[in-house]
């Protein structure tokens, strides 16, 4: 926690409030434990999840609860998206569907250091229900083949996460369009590579994406005939191509309404299970992005396996939608809380709160207003609140504080046996609980590894299960979950109901089948979530085979360990291992995710070059920590003045190593030289992935004359 109380005030706090602490818990514990049933869901925790269907430690690993038929009781005989989204408009037709906020107000903010940020006041949300949903989709699904788009020709969307993006991909699904998507932060080249790869002819997308990045290359896309943006705005279409036209949503919805465009709407060639429903470039952490093909079974498979996991998901739920809906894990999410009759409503990482950065203070964010009941989150997002609401309780007065501390150390230990502490969550973390609604009941983790101290942080303070999820794009994101019973941290859970986990040995990095206590290796996960593979790349097709049961496979290149109980823990990455001068073996991704638990730093990239026998690092600090030490040492000015001081990059090596100390990292494995970044990392600048994943070759070029400068050369 970080918490270090004046010890004597402190001392005096203390004897009485844990006398009234052990006399609640004596008097509390037994009905408590009766009435919530706290001894079965600890049995549940400890239970075998997954086991070896071979007997053998590589696996293949298959849960316990695995059926052989994914036709589940839900939706019998819906074995294609299109189905299943007619299905849920039949069952929850006026309830609220989609929902989005209005721009009430837009100002413009100057900061202390000059800067211009720009803060809205937004207001409540704007509902479409199931219905409304279902007539859009029709009439713009009618306008779409009115101008051109055929069954089985791709069309493509580059757009932000809102509800457009949502209504468009439900139309493709119903008219048998594979939907090719992009993020919305993707680079202009990686956006022209895979516009011209899909042959695409028509594209969805906004206005500000389309006057940002694509007006300079849509002459470099042949084939695009169609540009339809999702806003209410006027376009200005002067210099773009010859040939290209250009529509607004509303008018291509206008035009399918028309009576001589309703024959598009009886003639609808629906898909089939093993027809293409998307193909999804991954914005990638290097080289060129690939497209993966996504069959409709494919989903169907994936979400069925990602659903069995959310107990009691269903119209009673809201579902907050910010993430990159061109990321698997968000696109997904959405698509089963659609099915089984949730509300989603959209949000962004900048109004996601009432503390983001784009709300104008005394403002609600999106959380506030929507109370939303289920939330998924990458680890960068957790780590952020994570740190937000430890500085909240570092501004604390003493009393404050040490209450804080001792019921949050008091709830830790709770969890870890298997209970809770209903008294702490009323009286201490509701207010960190009205941060997101104060309604949370699951959050869900995804994208790259979760710190064990970070996903604890969110179980105690958010008073709901955190759960970690493994999967990729090449898996339609099914892979691992954990159950919400499982009080563990750390681990991403067994297998899902459609898949099955196999472990590689991988005898350079030395993990193997044979490892004590548990057998490691590559991650091998199969079943029908597997995808067919990359769009008309065929040489990267490697990683993809087939079984002697006809059973498809993915090797994922992640590294794992499969515990007793069937659950499955990511310890390295291949492609993140280097090998030093002297002959020793770096998981660079093991050593940030050690580090990322340093108070001082919000973001860290770990260095390493074969011909060098020590590790340096990228480190993007946290502003506040960092202010208030540069003040202890006398350093004044402005933040990047701070940033580029030695005494404060000092200062980070020296709780670096600390904390590496701590952790037991081996001494080769600590960063020996570190460079201060002002500026964060986000998928905006191109040093991240939309997941906020590394880009390595990135980061990389952009620190080059800082390697030159840690390594001793400039």
């Amino acid at each position: 926690m970080g918490l270090q109380p004046h010890s004597a005030l402190q001392a005096v706090l203390l004897l009485p409030i844990h006398l009234l602490v052990w006399l609640y818990s004596v008097l509390s514990f037994l009905p408590w434990y009766c009435v919530t049933g706290a001894g079965g869901r600890k049995a549940l925790s400890k239970r075998i999840k997954a086991r070896s269907t071979s007997g053998r430690a590589e696996g293949p690993y298959r849960s316990v609860d695995h059926f052989d038929s994914l036709a589940r009781e839900d939706f019998p005989g819906k074995d294609t998206l299109d189905k299943l989204f007619t299905h849920a408009v039949q069952r929850f037709g006026p309830a609220d569907c989609l929902g989005t906020r209005d721009v009430l107000c837009e100002e413009n903010e100057i900061q202390p250091s000059g800067k211009v940020f720009k803060k809205l006041i937004l207001g409540d949300y704007r509902w479409l229900s199931y219905n409304e949903v279902d007539c859009i989709v029709n009439h713009f699904g009618s306008g779409l083949a009115a101008l051109g788009q055929q069954p089985k020709s791709s069309i493509a969307i580059f757009c932000e996460t809102r509800a457009e993006w949502m209504i468009t991909a439900q139309t493709c699904f119903r008219r048998n369009f594979p939907l090719v998507t992009f993020y919305a932060t993707l680079g202009e080249d990686a956006i022209a590579f895979g516009l011209n790869e899909a042959e695409v002819t028509h594209l969805v997308t906004s206005v500000e994406l389309l006057e940002t990045k694509l007006k300079n290359v849509l002459p470099q896309i042949p084939k695009l005939k169609h540009v339809i943006y999702v806003d209410q705005k006027k376009l200005n279409t002067t210099c773009y191509p010859a040939g290209l036209s250009t529509h607004s949503m509303q008018e291509v919805q206008e035009l399918g309404a028309l009576p001589e465009n309703s024959a598009y709407l009886s003639g609808l060639r629906c898909p089939q299970p093993s027809d293409l429903a998307m193909v999804m470039y991954t914005s990638g952490s290097t080289g060129t992005p690939k497209g993966v093909m996504i069959v409709h079974s494919n989903l169907i498979a994936g979400m069925t396996g990602q659903c069995e996991r959310i107990p009691g998901l269903g119209p009673n739920d809201t579902y907050i939608a910010y993430l990159p809906l061109a990321h698997v894990l968000e696109m997904t999410a959405e698509i089963s809380s659609v099915t089984y009759g949730c509300r989603i409503g959209y949000s962004s990482p900048q109004t996601l709160s009432d503390q983001s950065t784009k709300i104008k203070r005394g403002s609600r964010g999106d959380s506030s207003v929507l109370k939303p009941t289920l939330m998924a989150a990458v680890p960068e997002i957790m780590d952020r609140i994570n740190k937000n609401v430890m500085s909240k309780v570092q501004e604390m007065n003493i009393i404050q504080k040490t209450l804080f501390t001792l019921g949050y150390k008091y709830k830790l230990e709770q969890i870890r046996r298997g209970y809770d502490a209903p008294l702490c969550n009323a009286l201490l973390f509701g207010k960190v609980k009205k941060l997101l609604g104060g309604r949370v009941r699951m959050m869900m983790s995804g994208g790259a590894p979760l710190s064990s101290a970070t996903q604890r942080f969110m179980n105690v303070c958010f008073c709901c299960p955190v759960g970690q999820g493994y999967g990729l794009t090449e898996t339609c994101g099914a892979g691992t979950i954990t159950e919400v019973a499982d009080i563990s941290t750390g681990r991403v859970g067994a297998p899902l109901i459609c898949c099955e986990v196999r472990l590689r040995d991988w005898a350079e990095g030395g993990y193997t089948s044979r490892d004590e206590p548990n057998p490691r290796g590559e991650i091998l996960i199969g079943g029908p979530n597997v995808t067919m593979g990359y769009y008309r790349q065929e040489s990267h097709n490697e990683d993809f085979f087939v079984d002697e049961k006809g059973q498809r496979w993915f090797c994922t290149g992640d590294v794992g360990e499969v515990y007793a109980d069937g659950c499955l823990q990511i310890v390295d990455r291949k492609k993140d291992l280097v090998k030093l001068q002297a002959g020793e073996y770096v998981s660079l991704g093991k050593v940030e995710c050690a580090l990322k638990n340093c108070s001082i730093i919000d973001n860290i990239c770990v260095y390493a070059n074969s011909d060098q026998n020590y590790v340096i690092s990228f480190v993007v600090p946290n502003q506040k920590t960092m202010t208030v030490l540069a003040k202890q040492r006398g350093i004044v000015g402005a933040w990047e003045d701070i940033c580029t001081h030695p005494d404060m990059e000092r200062e980070v090596l020296k709780e670096i190593k600390e904390v590496a100390a701590n952790i037991k990292l081996q001494r080769f494995e600590i960063p020996m030289k570190v460079h201060l970044s002002p500026e964060p990392w986000t998928p905006e600048t191109g040093l991240v992935t939309d997941a906020f994943k590394l880009k390595r070759k990135e980061l990389k070029n952009h620190y080059l004359h800082h390697i030159e400068r840690m390594y001793g050369g400039k």
